[in-house]
């Protein structure tokens, strides 16, 4: 992407969000090792993510990126893969009939495994400690020994990603994904009493897998109605683990983060001259911005410029999570800027970050109605600023937990306790994020019908 870049440049850049760690020689043997190995993902899967972003940046596409706060070592399985894959798709389904475009599906999954802090400390039963920071760097249980960060843990990290990859493209490709198999499933959720709202759109997608049946497309004749191109994401926060599997694309002679497909920038590692972005602008995968309330015009523009500096469709993708109520006062002025410089960016809502709280009963949460509330706003505000809307951003699960509270089946403070499970930040149950699918869906089909009378 520049000229002159190396992927070490990074180093010389100021740090922030990373872990010191204490033997470097260990350090060192681990990144020799991971520069080894074959990359998770290759150039020509990222080039194709980057070309879909493009037509969703156009509103000919839709983004849906979601999965994991944090992946756990302890949490990983086949099955917790599945579930999220699953709903992740039955999601996909119900945005693809509102907005009547394709659906880019991309997972915060096989690399999602480090996490910025808001302190570089945490006091646990009256002990202070340094902070988690995500099992590729530190354990999660409160003792000293297990917080101090571990350069083997990348090694595990890579390992788990890989497996979860290898998972990931069987169900895909595998028959798993047939979206006759993935709407029955839907029409499970949609048939239950609380969910009564829904039932319509789920027939009327019915209604319409039907007809293509009995006009002979189907699975077993189109290849695109029984697999699916699925992409994994995460925040490229751990930049030694991003520098050893960093590649030279064989057919551009462009490097590549061979980490996963797209890798985005946090809010609080987004400094211009820092590290984070130093890396990211010199790989050609698709790149994430997340935008907060912080997110001054003039350093959107700076970002902007040296993250895309050829405005390369599909290249960057900016990420806004304000939180409900707040939406109205930052992302205009953003938007506005973004025009002003004649930029193609691809907008995405992140309604889970700016809408965690503190429940009574002491665990973070986030209320359904405040994550369903900036949705709305982001697209009311698209919708004023004569801007696209082109996707959605969730931390969700398959499993069945008990995090964010609200949805059809009323999670109250109380319940919190008896399935909180995860190790960050709470997260969408499989109920949840279904039904935000649902609602995303009357926007998008809404825009949709705006757009059309104004056509006319």
């Amino acid at each position: 992407m520049t000229k002159g870049w190396t992927k070490s440049d990074w180093r010389a850049k100021p740090r922030v969000q990373m872990p010191d760690y204490t033997d470097q020689a260990a350090l060192n043997a681990v990144e020799a090792q991971l520069a080894k190995y074959p990359p998770l993902v290759f150039a020509g899967e990222a080039r194709k993510l980057k070309k879909s972003l493009a037509e969703a940046a156009a509103g000919r596409a839709f983004l849906l990126q979601g999965g994991d706060c944090a992946e756990s070592f302890a949490e990983f399985s086949a099955d917790n893969i599945r579930d999220t894959f699953r709903v992740m798709l039955q999601m996909a389904v119900v945005l693809t009939y509102g907005a009547k475009v394709p659906v880019i599906k991309v997972g915060r999954m096989a690399g999602q495994f480090a996490k910025p802090r808001s302190a570089p400390t945490e006091v646990i039963d009256g002990v202070e400690l340094p902070s988690y920071r995500g099992d590729i760097i530190n354990g999660f249980d409160a003792t000293p020994e297990c917080r101090i960060p571990d350069p083997a843990r990348m090694l595990q990290a890579y390992t788990q990603a890989a497996a979860s990859l290898n998972l990931l493209r069987a169900f895909s490709t595998g028959g798993f994904a047939d979206i006759h198999r993935v709407h029955a499933w839907t029409l499970g959720f949609s048939e239950q009493d609380k969910a009564e709202r829904y039932r319509e759109l789920s027939n009327r997608i019915s209604d319409a897998l039907d007809f293509m049946s009995a006009a002979g497309v189907d699975g077993n004749t189109t290849h695109h109605l029984a697999t699916v191109d699925f992409y994994t994401s995460h925040e490229a926060l751990l930049l030694e683990y991003e520098e050893a599997l960093c590649r030279i694309d064989s057919i551009t002679g462009v490097p590549v983060a061979g980490s996963g497909h797209m890798i985005w920038i946090g809010d609080r590692t987004r400094q211009v001259d820092g590290a984070h972005v130093e890396f990211c602008r010199g790989v050609q995968n698709p790149i994430g911005l997340k935008c907060g309330p912080t997110t001054t015009v003039e350093d959107l523009k700076q970002l902007i410029a040296k993250l895309n500096p050829e405005n390369e469709p599909g290249r960057l993708t900016l990420i806004a999570r304000f939180g409900a109520g707040k939406v109205g006062d930052n992302l205009p002025r953003l938007i506005r800027a973004v025009r002003e410089e004649g930029a193609n960016v691809l907008w995405s809502c992140d309604p889970m970050h700016g809408n965690t709280i503190k429940a009574a009963s002491g665990y973070k949460t986030r209320p359904f109605d405040s994550v369903l509330r900036e949705v709305r706003e982001f697209f009311a505000i698209h919708k004023a600023e004569g801007t696209i809307p082109g996707g959605v951003h969730f931390e969700m699960t398959g499993k069945d937990v008990t995090e964010c509270t609200g949805g059809l089946r009323a999670v109250t403070d109380e319940d919190l306790s008896s399935r909180y499970h995860t190790a960050c930040d709470p997260r969408l149950n499989a109920s949840q994020s279904l039904e935000l699918a649902f609602l995303v869906a009357e926007e998008l089909s809404a825009l949709r019908d705006s757009s059309r009378r104004m056509a006319l």
